[in-house]
């Protein structure tokens, strides 16, 4: 039987390769790259920067510093306006892995559908 880590890795495989960057937003992160682009459009953005700090918006709202704590809270009020929302999580390429699972297992446990944004490969 699958471990909850695997399913979360799983996820965050499947996410990183069918996901891309959706919508621009005002925090600078250098995303990572993915092959595929997706025609989902997300309508709350979490975001973390290089020095781990937090941000999370809902639609065309400017992001705002947020806690992780608070970040549930704050995704349940969202998909209180939007049920059927997605949650596009940001993420600096230098965060560490643990940092991302943390969101993630609060996406997970509160059945929210999140994608992972990267950025489109560079030419060659």
């Amino acid at each position: 039987m699958a471990s909850m880590t695997d399913v979360i890795f799983l996820l965050l495989i499947f996410f990183m390769i069918t996901s891309t960057v959706v919508s621009p937003n005002a925090i600078k992160v250098l995303l990572p790259q993915g092959k595929q682009q997706t025609s989902a459009k997300p309508l709350t953005r979490v975001i973390i920067d290089k020095d781990l700090n937090v941000y999370a918006a809902f639609g065309n709202d400017a992001e705002q510093p947020i806690t992780l704590e608070d970040l549930t809270p704050f995704l349940q009020a969202c998909a209180e306006r939007e049920p059927e929302m997605y949650v596009a999580l940001y993420a600096d390429e230098t965060v560490p892995y643990r940092e991302i699972v943390k969101v993630l297992n609060i996406a997970n446990e509160n059945h929210f559908k999140m994608v992972l944004a990267t950025r489109p490969p560079e030419k060659k």
